[in-house]
């Protein structure tokens, strides 16, 4: 199982250590080259600005469009999430707020009740984390804050406004790797 992961600027390299630790073999992605025999794909946090810039230098936007759109499992974290909107790449039905939460010293970490993610609550690490402003119908609002949504789901695609992969609990990861292999098992033969 080969998992794709942005590694045009941002925290890939805990995601990375988070999928080699599920036995996953992650592979950073910086060109469209690197897309290609993935069969999962995370975009992590970062800098939205610093990263559509350089997803725009390398000539990945139409290539990662192609992909997400494609139907494979995707996992958008914090910046991930403002690149998938509306705005940028124009996959997810919905709208963000860049740093709603406010500036670096409001970053935080709450406890968070996921629909759908058995377990119990989940500890999540805001920081300068976006939120959604407005979703499209199809998007299903998995977590909020004060009323914010900050965890959804569209099909395949799996976004939140925070970073998991700065914890020890690993269920979002499992949740793509699993529909990897969801997605492999109703792959014609």
């Amino acid at each position: 199982m080969i998992v794709g992961v942005l590694a045009i600027q941002g925290d890939f390299e805990a995601h990375a250590a988070l999928l080699a630790g599920f036995g996953a073999e992650p592979r950073e992605v910086r060109t469209p080259a690197d897309l290609e025999g993935i069969d999962g794909l995370i975009l992590p946090g970062g800098e939205s600005t610093t990263m559509t810039l350089g997803i725009e230098r390398e000539g990945l936007a139409e290539p990662l469009r192609d992909l997400v759109e494609s139907g494979t499992p995707t996992l958008a974290t914090c910046a991930g999430l403002i690149i998938l909107d509306r705005n940028h790449l124009d996959v997810l039905d919905l709208t963000t707020r860049r740093n709603a939460f406010g500036r670096q010293v409001r970053s935080f970490e709450t406890n968070l009740e996921l629909s759908g993610l058995d377990g119990g609550p989940l500890r999540a690490v805001f920081i300068r984390a976006p939120w959604v402003e407005e979703c499209g119908p199809d998007v299903e609002v998995l977590a909020e804050v004060d009323g914010h949504p900050v965890a959804v789901r569209d099909g395949n695609v799996l976004a939140v406004a925070f970073h998991p992969e700065l914890t020890e609990d690993g269920r979002f990861h499992r949740w793509l790797l699993d529909a990897v292999a969801m997605r492999a098992e109703k792959a014609p033969a």
